[in-house]
């Protein structure tokens, strides 16, 4: 009896052992096939994502600056299918791009975003109020010809971007996303699209016909679109000075200081920003304490005395800021499927101001030549057109570049004789008022940037200064005198228009670029 039994509980086991290995090696089954399926159904969905994207979306812009939200709205509202991604959305405190001239105003009526300006509390700016050595000139923009709501405007940077993108993503046709772009995506030299990774760290592909890099000054995809050159000849000390009126309302204030400018303009009704310019690259450590202690001892005795207690408080209540100011010509290599824009593809410096109202310049020239192409993914023609677009853009931007920076070295103090005549020299030309007063100020403002206009005017600037040398009995010394201000000044113009490109600045039509104009549709049609 005992071995029978032995053998029925041995059967049991072997049983259950079997069974159970059986109902292991099924779960086994089912659950690597379920894996299998959702890795299987997570590819096609990678895959529809990716068709998706491709049928989807016509032009993919990296960023959502002040560049990216214009671009973004604008060629939305044209109808084209736009994907933006920006690396952080939430409103931005920055001490740069506060400054719209006039001219970009304008080109911001042109694109339709003027009301970005308004519930903002931005303020009106009629001209500039210039200080030399106890001395100042007020400088008007020739606005006269303009309807009277056309002015410059002062903001708090952040405010007027957040404005836009709002506009922009309330466009059914626009998706705008937080991400950062990590790579341009290639295939054969041309530019499919970009790879991202999204706010929740997902790495993601999008791809589009055309993708425009506008990923502001610090941008990191530019190297494989342009040769940057960048250089940082000095950097700029940012304060807020609360509830203080201006000597001159609604003016901006450029004091000429030793070693460099100061710059004052109101951002809101009761703040004006400072900008304390300090050349090189080496600044006095603002945590020890070395900056408020370099603005108060050597900056706020050069500041006009109506401000200078709100200077000293701004200083004392230490939000002290600081900023590079980069300068680098635009020099691109023209891609298939991919262009530069912005502070990504050019910068000048911005004493004057002036990049806003390149960017927008910029946006007005592509939508017009854009228009004209309905077909993104016609390879050859859209390289043809973006090539156009790197040449009609020239003479607008590289005038307010060269005055950017040939202004830049004019107003810095300077322990060289000839230099410092050029400085006196500039600051009397345009205290002359009239045409002395009014020609430089429509290149700054951009209202008039054209390149021999810029030209005629520093050279203006330098043959007054050396009549002045010369009245009333011509001397050696004087004559000696003149020729080195002439030479001084060739030097300060004439390397920043070679950069900038000699043919393209003055003479674009002889850049073979296809279309140098929008073309009529039916003769896009046959290219």
């Amino acid at each position: 009896m005992a071995p029978t039994i032995v053998v029925v509980d041995h059967l049991i086991l072997t049983t259950t052992f079997v069974a159970s290995l059986l109902a292991f090696l099924l779960l086994f089954y089912i659950l690597r096939r379920r894996s299998n399926e959702n890795s299987n159904r997570s590819k096609i969905n990678e895959t529809l994502k990716t068709v998706k994207s491709c049928n989807d979306v016509d032009i993919i812009i990296v960023g959502a600056g002040v560049a990216g939200a214009a671009l973004t709205h604008t060629l939305g509202k044209e109808g084209r299918r736009v994907h933006v991604i920006e690396r952080d959305l939430t409103e931005q405190d920055r001490i740069v791009g506060e400054l719209l001239q006039p001219g970009g105003y304008l080109k911001l009526i042109e694109l339709g975003l003027e009301d970005c300006v308004k519930e903002i509390d931005a303020q009106r700016v009629l001209g500039y109020a210039l200080f030399k050595d106890g001395r100042h000139t007020k400088l008007s923009y020739p606005l006269d010809q303009f309807d009277s709501d056309v002015a410059g405007r002062s903001f708090h940077n952040g405010r007027f971007v957040q404005r836009m993108r709002e506009k922009a993503s309330s466009l059914p046709n626009v998706r705008m996303e937080q991400g950062t772009v990590t790579s341009l995506v290639e295939e054969n030299g041309v530019i499919k699209g970009v790879q991202y990774k999204t706010k929740e760290g997902q790495e993601l592909k999008a791809f589009a016909p055309l993708t425009i890099v506008c990923d502001g000054c610090f941008s990191n995809l530019r190297r494989s679109l342009c040769k940057p050159k960048v250089e940082v000849p000095s950097n700029f000390v940012g304060l807020v000075l609360e509830n203080c009126e201006l000597p001159f309302p609604n003016h901006g204030h450029v004091v000429l200081g030793d070693p460099s400018p100061i710059l004052f303009y109101p951002i809101s009704s009761s703040e004006v920003r400072c900008l304390v310019d300090i050349p090189g690259s080496k600044l006095p450590s603002v945590a020890s304490g070395e900056m408020a202690k370099h603005l108060k001892t050597n900056v706020a005795p050069q500041v006009p005395i109506q401000i200078r207690d709100a200077f000293i408080s701004a200083v004392e209540k230490g939000n002290i800021r600081t900023m590079p100011n980069r300068s680098m010509p635009a020099d691109p290599i023209p891609t298939p499927g991919a262009l530069l824009l912005g502070d990504a593809f050019n910068m000048r410096h911005p004493l004057t101001g002036g990049g806003m109202t390149v960017a927008l310049s910029d946006i007005v020239i592509l939508r017009d030549l854009l228009n004209s192409l309905v077909d993104l993914t016609d390879k050859e023609s859209l390289s043809k057109y973006i090539e156009s677009f790197y040449t009609l853009r020239k003479p607008v931007a590289s005038t307010i570049n060269t005055l950017a920076g040939a202004l830049y070295k004019v107003f810095l103090a300077s322990p060289d004789d000839a230099r410092s005549e050029m400085r006196r020299a500039c600051f009397d030309y345009l205290s002359l008022g009239g045409v002395c007063s009014s020609g430089p100020v429509a290149l700054l403002s951009g209202l008039n940037p054209r390149p021999m206009s810029l030209v005629l005017h520093f050279f203006a600037v330098a043959i007054f200064g050396v009549g002045r040398l010369l009245v009333p009995l011509p001397s050696v010394k004087g004559l000696w005198l003149g020729a080195r201000l002439i030479s001084s000044a060739s030097g300060i113009i004439f390397p920043i228009i070679k950069a900038e490109g000699v043919r393209q600045m003055f003479f674009p039509r002889t850049i073979p670029a296809i279309y140098r104009a929008p073309p009529t549709p039916s003769s896009s049609s046959t290219q």
